[in-house]
């Protein structure tokens, strides 16, 4: 698929001009949502379109998974996220003729997505077959004050004239194609009419809807109304506003005759409420209540709330880089996709895509834990700990799968909706244990950052059962030390191998953190049967895990005989992107190919293991091996390099991470954003050249400033805080901001604040910011080189 060009900033995202090859990847890259509800970016007119649809997070439909050949414990039962009722679809006729950009291509096309009014505008001008030019303006929100309410204003003016119109707006159920990312014909038949109708009414400006999924049972709940204007009357007739339709469908049909430079004027509100954990609801009710207030606001209501609640959010996150305008833009975006994938999500996951497109199936990965949860944690600590308490709501869930895996413990689900495991292939799923201690390091990282207790979250549950799997999954040998043994870590082009270092570590972190929390909530151990000998026993498995190293090399084998597995030859086959679609994973996985960071990630979540020589090895040695054919590879290796002093290439990296989408560099963002990447590129930044690192009560930085940036300057919350950070060729300076808009819990302490800086403590008070020299570091190796193809995409 064609990638669209875009301008980027400031503050905005341009499209001038309709390229209809590249209109899958606009239609993710304008996508708007509020975590609750996500509207993807197609024109109004529903046609053309590559995947138009309305998304609820947590609402999906189940299908069968099918094996060739069946094994025990595979799961039996896949899930995806469906389209709920389509709200966005306004069509028009101008005499007679539809407007379809394909047929009638536009004189003059321009749409916007305004990062600090959090809306897209569209203007578009075209000539119909009669020889009339028309002007269509529309402006279109997702409400991040209202959470169950999506937006339009939509005025077309007649240029020329006369002209007659008719507009007619939809709502409709089950009138969308899916995107089906299954060859399994059962599951696009499954997907196809996934809702039952339960009720329906209409009025003459709108209407309802009310629907069950037919497997998963999950009733949503969708109304309209639409407030139109017509020029030269207060009042609009009776005959030019009417509503029909059936079970699926609400349609609102609005006729009239426009002169030479008269316009129409429709404003339509629509709200979505669906049964998520509590059954007894009246969803109908809740969509009819949310419409209610929404009109009652009227259209400069819901704008103006809008723009206040990303006032509110730009105050406490907004990033400023000098010397790079396109990477300052797109950290923007980024952050705004951050905020509209989190702001309104209750009782149910963020997809990997968020609420921006079906692909991933809109399953949850390892990923939302370990990139988008830290973000936020430290900007909005409030939404992070609903995320969390979500995962801890499906630790049942995960005890079952672990019992099926004849384990101790808890074993959480690679990829879901629900809470149970839907993933059909183990090598890169079951297999990637490491995915239990990541999420239990976003309980502890929340927890350490907030000063809140993990009672809060649930987090005491999901550290101790999360060490209990460990214990199953060791194994000791002769000699006394404990393996790992058939397991994946985060690299996927190997699989299913031993004592894989960043699995390894990770583990290591659990046993730990999960002792100390017993030690810290002992009633809560007690609860969960924690005996006194647990804790000890965890501490000495921890204390007996091998973790390879190549003393020969100076490196660490990212799984015991890594390096002494095949080299790729990239000079002579450099490969087909991704590797993975042209190579059999058979060959893949007996080669030093990496497809990303995995090693080195580990030098990023577990630096206290390695020393700063080891580090500079271990980065020097798997860039030369990294293809990046994964997302999630850009940032983790821009926070190594910025560690061990390679600043531009971290530069570098950080560009690609957050122009992923932007420039659709994985060449597949018509079917959704990479919210993880665009998340990470916050971390890269922060934790990359900030060199933030939370340990317990301590906050750690370590600023660097590459070369070719002027400046830069982050906010974060820690502790109740909010500390503004500026690093500059002169120093960095630290400054405690007020309270603002901390939603974390209890008010804000305006008490100071210690930061290590690069090592050395410093205070910082209220009205008393705090420069500290910069630090320049030499590195102790010269600039790894890539394969060849492989450097950085931006």
């Amino acid at each position: 698929m064609a990638s669209p060009s875009f301008t980027i900033g400031p503050w905005r995202v341009l499209e001038t001009g309709l390229d209809l090859e590249a209109l899958g990847v606009a239609e993710s890259v304008f996508a708007l949502g509020n975590g609750h509800i996500g509207l993807r970016g197609a024109l109004e007119e529903t046609q053309p379109s590559v995947s138009r649809g309305t998304f609820l997070s947590g609402v999906h439909e189940h299908h069968p998974l099918a094996y060739p050949e069946g094994g025990y414990g595979a799961p039996e039962r896949g899930e995806a996220i469906i389209g709920v009722a389509d709200g966005a679809a306004i069509r028009v006729q101008v005499d007679g003729a539809a407007l379809d950009v394909r047929e009638t291509p536009p004189e003059d096309h321009e749409r916007v997505l305004d990062l600090r009014a959090g809306t897209l505008e569209r203007r578009t001008e075209w000539t119909t077959p009669g020889g009339r030019r028309m002007r269509l303006r529309s402006t279109r929100l997702v409400s991040l004050a209202h959470r169950c309410v999506t937006a339009t204003r939509w005025r077309l003016e007649a240029v020329d004239g006369p002209a007659r119109v008719i507009v007619t707006s939809d709502l409709v159920v089950n009138g969308i194609p899916p995107q089906v990312d299954n060859p399994d014909p059962r599951v696009g038949e499954v997907l196809a009419r996934p809702f039952e109708a339960l009720a329906d009414g209409r009025h003459r400006t709108g209407g309802h809807l009310v629907h069950r999924t037919r497997s998963s049972r999950i009733r949503v709940a969708a109304a309209v109304d639409h407030a139109v204007r017509l020029p030269g009357t207060a009042a609009v007739p009776e005959s030019a506003v009417s509503t029909d339709g059936d079970e699926d469908r609400v349609t609102t049909t609005i006729v009239a005759e426009l002169a030479a430079g008269e316009t129409l004027e429709l404003v339509k509100v629509t709200a979505h409420a669906w049964s998520g954990r509590d059954p007894g609801a009246d969803q109908l009710d809740l969509a009819r209540a949310a419409l209610a207030e929404a009109v009652d606001r009227g259209w400069p209501g819901l704008v103006s709330d809008q723009r206040e609640v990303l006032d509110a959010y730009w105050a406490d996150a907004d990033i400023e880089v000098d010397g790079d305008p396109e990477l300052q833009d797109a950290l923007r975006f980024a952050l705004f996709q951050v905020l509209q994938a989190a702001a309104g999500v209750h009782d149910a996951p963020i997809g990997a895509k968020g609420l921006t497109g079906s692909g991933y199936s809109g399953h949850t990965f390892w990923d939302i834990d370990g990139f988008l949860m830290p973000v936020l944690t430290l900007l909005r600590p409030r939404d992070a700990a609903r995320l969390l308490r979500w995962r801890a709501s499906g630790l049942d869930r995960a005890r079952e799968r672990a019992r099926v895996l004849d384990l101790p413990g808890a074993a959480f689900p690679w990829r879901t909706i629900s809470g149970r495991e839907t993933s059909a292939y183990w090598p890169a799923s079951t297999a990637a244990m490491h995915l239990n201690a990541d999420i239990s390091r976003s309980f502890r990282f929340w927890a350490d950052s907030t000063g809140r207790p993990l009672t809060e979250i649930g987090g005491v549950d999901v550290l101790v059962e999360t060490a209990r799997l460990w214990t199953g999954l060791a194994h000791h040998d002769h000699g006394g030390a404990a393996h790992l043994l058939g397991l994946t870590g985060p690299d996927e082009y190997t699989g299913v191998v031993d004592d894989n270092v960043f699995t390894v570590l990770m583990a290591r972190w659990n046993l730990c953190a999960a002792a100390g929390a017993c030690a810290a909530h002992a009633q809560d151990a007690r609860r969960l049967g924690v005996t006194d000998d647990e804790p000890r026993r965890w501490l000495a498995l921890a204390a007996a895990l091998h973790v390879p190293y190549d003393a020969a090399l100076g490196v660490h084998p990212a799984n015991e005989g890594f390096t002494t597995y095949r080299e790729w030859d990239f000079e002579e086959d450099p490969g087909t992107e991704p590797l993975q679609e042209h190579t059999h994973y058979l060959t893949l996985y007996r080669h030093q190919v990496v497809k990303q960071a995995d090693l080195v990630q580990a030098l990023w979540w577990c630096p206290e293991e390695f020393t700063a020589e080891q580090a500079a090895r271990n980065v020097d040695y798997y860039e030369r091996r990294t293809v990046r054919d994964s997302s999630l590879s850009a940032a983790v290796q821009s926070v190594a390099c910025a560690r061990v002093g390679h600043l531009d290439l971290a530069v570098a990296y950080l560009r690609e991470a957050a122009l992923v989408d932007l420039r659709d560099l994985q060449d597949d963002t018509h079917q959704g954003l990479h919210l993880a990447s665009l998340a990470g590129a916050w971390l890269a930044l922060v934790s990359g050249l900030g060199g933030l690192h939370v340990d317990g009560d301590e906050l750690r930085l370590a600023p660097r400033l590459p070369a070719r940036l002027g400046r830069l300057c982050f906010r974060f919350r820690f502790r109740g805080r909010r500390l503004r950070v500026e690093v500059t060729p002169e120093g960095t300076t630290l400054t405690l901001q007020g309270a603002g808009h901390d939603d974390a819990g209890p008010s804000a302490d305006a008490g100071p604040l210690p930061v290590i800086v690069d090592g050395a403590e410093v205070t910082v008070a209220p009205g008393r910011p705090v420069t500290v020299p910069l630090t320049v570091d030499e590195p102790l190796l010269p600039v790894p080189v890539q394969p060849p193809g492989r450097g950085p995409r931006a």
